[in-house]
């Protein structure tokens, strides 16, 4: 017990005098390849194997949840709309909620059994209920990991549920598509916070409860675990997704190929507590709005403003209140000007080393002035003076 706490003192010292962010010391945890990132940064703070690729058994779930609150995002699917299950999402094994054939729950209902249960059949009646077919939500859920950037993840399923070695994925992806669902879609958490929750199942047969149970232990027995996803195949091994808050700070740990599920959740935990332990978050919220003269327009000048919120996380024990803002704008631009356009940027820096800009852009179109535009400035001119 001793050695634990020095070896744990040792790695937080060593953390602090290192100035990177990324951090790694293969004797913090057992498990072969974990990541812990800071949530809205994206920051890497422990890295271990993290791009190497394995299977992520039901941590694809993270994936599926994404494209239903997508979906939802998109007006295309509400919480409260009907789905049914076919009898091929019936046929689901492994984790399940025991969905008849066609059984109808809703939205909301499935994304609890998913997240909160890991049912692969609540799972594939929402890939059908989306794409009309497993294949083709898989499609998608691929072009989104493409999108995040997520290089080294293939899926073949919606669930997890298969061993073929074409469906893999790294710590660091999964860590990216946490990032993504919980930071786009924070009302994920409500479902994958709950530690016991009740559905009705509504069948041929009548109407009877079953009970879902977090599959994430760390949701009872870590302070601040709000989710996220757990999972576990003879081929996987014991992998979690684990999200905490903490005095406005949300980490992301995720562990992989863990050699039993008590050492997934121990190391997410080690994991977690060395992110508290050592970092701080700034965070400005603030919104800037600037003026611009515009050359060659009518409006004379444009609104420019941060469409963005800057954060920064520091792992080296500074002080966080020194930050200081520093704006600069352009003196002038030329139209045409089209929203969005860059004016400028809000720089910030801590004991005078810039660590950080955000935009500011303009918030609307300025056309360019026409010669009737001109001759209309001019003649307003001309009675103007004579009034």
């Amino acid at each position: 017990m001793i050695n634990k706490i020095v070896s744990y003192i040792m790695v937080i010292c060593l953390f602090c005098a290192v100035p990177q962010v990324v951090f790694a010391d293969e004797t913090v945890i057992t498990s072969p390849h974990a990541v812990l990132m800071e949530a809205s940064t994206g920051k890497i703070i422990y890295e271990k194997e993290k791009d190497v690729q394995v299977s992520p058994a039901s941590i694809t779930k993270i994936m599926t949840l994404l494209l239903i609150f997508d979906e939802i995002a998109n007006q295309n699917l509400d919480f409260e709309d009907e789905v049914t299950t076919s009898a091929y999402a019936k046929s689901m094994g492994g984790s399940q909620v025991y969905l008849e054939e066609g059984e109808k729950q809703s939205v909301e209902t499935m994304i609890k059994c998913i997240v909160i249960a890991s049912g692969n059949d609540a799972s594939v009646a929402m890939a059908e209920h989306i794409c009309g077919s497993e294949t083709e939500f898989v499609k998608r859920m691929n072009a989104r990991a493409k999108s995040l950037g997520m290089e080294h993840t293939n899926f073949e399923d919606c669930c997890g549920l298969t061993d073929s070695d074409n469906h893999y994925t790294t710590a660091y992806d999964v860590a990216l598509m946490s990032k993504e669902l919980i930071t786009k879609y924070p009302k994920i958490l409500d479902y994958s916070s709950v530690w016991m929750e009740t559905i009705t199942h509504h069948t041929n047969r009548g109407d009877s409860e079953f009970g879902l149970t977090n599959t994430n232990k760390l949701i009872r027995g870590y302070d601040g675990c709000v989710g996220l996803k757990t999972g576990s195949t003879s081929k996987a091994k014991y992998c979690v997704s684990a999200v905490a808050k903490r005095n406005g700070l949300t980490l992301i740990s995720v562990i992989m190929t863990a050699p039993d599920y008590k050492a997934r959740f121990q190391d997410g935990a080690t994991l977690l507590n060395l992110g508290f332990a050592t970092c701080s978050l700034y965070e400005d919220k603030s919104t800037v709005k600037k003026k611009v003269p515009v050359k060659k327009s009518v409006q004379r000048e444009g609104i420019c403003e941060n469409k963005k919120k800057f954060s920064y996380l520091d792992t080296e024990g500074k002080s966080l209140s020194k930050i200081e803002k520093k704006i600069q704008l352009k003196e002038s631009v030329e139209a045409p000007v089209t929203k969005g356009m860059k004016a400028g940027e809000i720089q910030y820096y801590l004991e005078n080393e810039k660590i950080g800009s955000i935009d500011l852009v303009f918030s609307q179109n300025i056309e360019k002035a026409r010669y009737v535009d001109y001759l209309k400035m001019v003649l307003e001119k001309f009675f103007r003076n004579r009034d």
